[in-house]
């Protein structure tokens, strides 16, 4: 009975932890200026899956994309963010409204400033990955881009 429980509590997470992310994300840096960076968040989505927009309203139900500093890493937003990708706007009947989401690749992009003294930044970036019958809960990813040269 032992090995059956232990072997059926191995299938289970296998099964639970198993599944690859349908998303995969790049975060990079690029210096504009001696304090000024563009951060570029850059996702591959495979095919089937999508994700929200961050314009999506909170509480029409998905989750948005979004992304945030720390803010002890010494880093000002300058501007709002930028959205590139394959964009797709439509009904959407698992939350029943209108919805921007992102197919394919999509990249997210925030011009920062940053203190002299910063050498890195640290944030999270939050997203939702849903396909045409089900979503994934929503993602939280840690990030942390050495700004040394």
């Amino acid at each position: 009975m032992k090995i059956f429980l232990g072997s059926l509590f191995i299938l289970i997470s296998a099964f639970c932890f198993g599944q690859s992310e349908p998303v995969q994300w790049t975060i990079e840096a690029e210096k504009v200026s001696e304090t000024e960076y563009e951060v570029s968040f850059t996702a591959d989505i495979e095919h089937g899956w999508s994700i929200y927009s961050p314009e999506v309203p909170k509480e029409l139900g998905p989750v948005p994309t979004t992304f945030a500093f720390d803010p002890e890493s010494g880093v000002r937003l300058l501007g709002s963010a930028q959205e590139a990708g394959q964009k797709k706007e439509d009904f959407d009947q698992m939350f029943g409204a209108t919805l921007t989401k992102y197919l394919n690749k999509a990249r997210f992009s925030q011009r920062i400033k940053v203190d002299r003294d910063t050498t890195t930044i640290k944030g999270l970036l939050t997203y939702m990955t849903c396909d045409a019958t089900s979503c994934l809960p929503p993602a939280d990813l840690s990030f942390e881009i050495d700004l040394g040269e």
